[in-house]
């Protein structure tokens, strides 16, 4: 699996901001955690982007289109706001899961809709850097079926 991890705005301070929601380990460290979760996993490929920017993380996810086979995708604030990151997420028509590290259901009102999840086979919260490990096992699954018809 070719997979492309998407992370959203302000994920880059993680270590930093709200450590009683976010924990002491850094942006750095959940990458590190990724890669030994795909090298553990089979993973053939994984590319990581982050961008604050919401126009950016659409470009990553054009861009993905041909070139990945899926998508983990934690789009942070943008969850709640995005139609523009659930129409690119559509367009490219990639597998698709959705990661936060909180659990976004016990948070605040605002934070109960999830367009970008409109496009996504299923969601992990509340799992910190786990969830990212059970979405890539998730997808390998879901690849794997689909291969097998």
């Amino acid at each position: 699996m070719k997979l492309l991890v998407i992370n959203g705005p302000n994920i880059n301070m993680l270590g930093i901001r709200e450590k009683g929601l976010y924990g002491e380990q850094s942006y750095e460290q959940l990458l590190a955690y990724i890669r030994s979760c795909c090298k553990e996993l089979g993973v053939e490929d994984v590319e990581f982007f982050q961008s604050n920017h919401e126009g950016a993380i659409v470009d990553a996810i054009q861009a993905a289109y041909g070139k990945k086979d899926a998508i983990v995708i934690n789009p942070a604030a943008y969850t709640h706001t995005s139609v523009a990151i659930l129409d690119a997420l559509k367009s490219v028509n990639l597998p698709a899961v959705e990661v936060h590290l909180t659990d976004v259901t016990k948070r605040e009102n605002f934070r109960q809709v999830s367009y970008a999840g409109m496009a996504c086979l299923t969601r992990f919260c509340g799992l910190g850097f786990a969830g990212y490990r059970e979405a890539i096992k998730y997808l390998l699954d879901y690849l794997q079926e689909e291969k097998q018809g």
